[in-house]
């Protein structure tokens, strides 16, 4: 094993400073360093109980990374590479993500706990209860992220765009490239040119409702007061697709969308094609985790996804929201309990809640109002 020596210097203020903390074990300044012993070969937390070592045999280091780095071990006794017991697991959550979205290939879930000082399986339940999504799904959704942003990009190159997202192979990414961007890569640069959406436009209680459906289920529910802007809307979205009216086969989806907007409350087996960026998805899952007859927060759904300042980015998914309904944006409040804005009309907003407490319903689905 090799250890790095502590070297004699100047007084330097932070290193003083990190040693006291050291004398005092101050807790308050675990997370913030860790501080490795020469003569054991281990590294502790500022509040380490074991006995003082001599300060000439100490270094300090900023993480338990950069001590392991070192050649140093974890102190058994104060388990610096474990969170601190009032760490948030939120935070830890949060250093995960910005992990896998800083990593210049996908991580393994191994790799990543040990990273972040938890057990795979810990991480990977966490993970999922604050994200919504697997620490995997996480990256797979931030690897489609970063190819469609190099799509857009003028002199978007496929080629380029694939190993630029981390894959190892373009045959790994084809393998994986309809669940990330619907369609090929080539299709998906060109607006969705050669992909076929099937749609159609009915009227609803709410008014005007479009619902298109990709092979892979339905893609867009928009929700307006007549049928052209709707379209539109829709053509704005992929504008080189072959957009079809839908034949009738096509009214069984606009019957069961409007008995969906009817009642709310009622949820849908509807297959549904969610296209996102990694932050849309955690946002919209968390969406769909709220029960029918209440509402969160945009605060409470940014701290619910692990990232707490994120309140605007949070309300900017929900405006982009592409599945009226059946990602229930509508159920999201401001922190004072005011509708706030909703992209397709604060009234639909208004409705649709009145419904769903009008309506209440277990978690079976079954109507307990009665």
């Amino acid at each position: 094993m090799t250890l790095t020596m502590a070297t004699q210097r100047p007084i330097d203020t932070e290193r003083d400073r990190r040693w006291q903390a050291v004398l005092q074990r101050d807790a308050s300044a675990d997370g913030s360093f860790v501080y490795a012993v020469l003569t054991t070969g281990v590294y502790c937390r500022p509040s380490c109980p074991s006995r003082r070592a001599k300060p000439e045999n100490v270094s300090f280091h900023d993480s338990p990374q950069d001590a392991e780095a070192a050649g140093y071990r974890p102190c058994k006794r104060c388990a610096p590479n474990a969170p601190s017991a009032d760490t948030p697991i939120a935070a830890l959550v949060e250093r995960a993500c910005r992990i896998i979205e800083q990593a210049d290939e996908p991580l393994g879930l191994l790799e990543l706990a040990e990273r972040v000082g938890l057990s795979p399986s810990y991480l990977h339940h966490r993970f999922k209860a604050v994200t919504g999504l697997t620490p995997k799904a996480y990256a797979r959704a931030h690897q489609a992220r970063r190819v469609r942003e190099a799509l857009n990009t003028p002199d978007g190159d496929v080629t380029r765009a694939i190993h630029g997202a981390g894959f190892r192979s373009s045959g790994r990414f084809y393998e994986n490239a309809d669940a990330m961007l619907g369609m090929t890569p080539t299709a998906y640069k060109g607006g969705g040119r050669d992909t076929t959406i099937r749609f159609a436009v009915g009227e609803c209680s709410l008014g005007s409702v479009l619902v298109a459906c990709s092979t892979r289920g339905v893609c867009a529910i928009l929700l307006g007061d007549a049928p052209a802007p709707l379209v539109r809307d829709l053509q704005d979205r992929f504008p080189r697709a072959e957009l079809t009216a839908g034949g009738d086969d096509f009214k069984d989806w606009i019957a069961r969308v409007v008995g969906l907007i009817d009642d709310p409350a009622l949820g849908t087996e509807l297959p549904l094609d969610i296209r996102g960026t990694a932050f849309q998805q955690r946002v919209w899952q968390a969406l769909r985790e709220i029960p029918a007859g209440s509402t969160a927060s945009y605060t409470k759904i940014a701290e619910r996804i692990g990232s707490p300042a994120a309140v605007r980015a949070v309300a900017r998914a929900c405006a982009a929201n592409p599945l009226a309904v059946a990602i229930p944006c509508h159920r999201v409040v401001r922190r004072d309990g005011d509708l706030s804005g909703y992209r397709w009309g604060i009234e639909r907003k208004r409705t649709l809640l009145d419904r769903e407490v009008d309506h209440p319903r277990d978690h079976d689905g079954e109507d307990v109002s009665k």
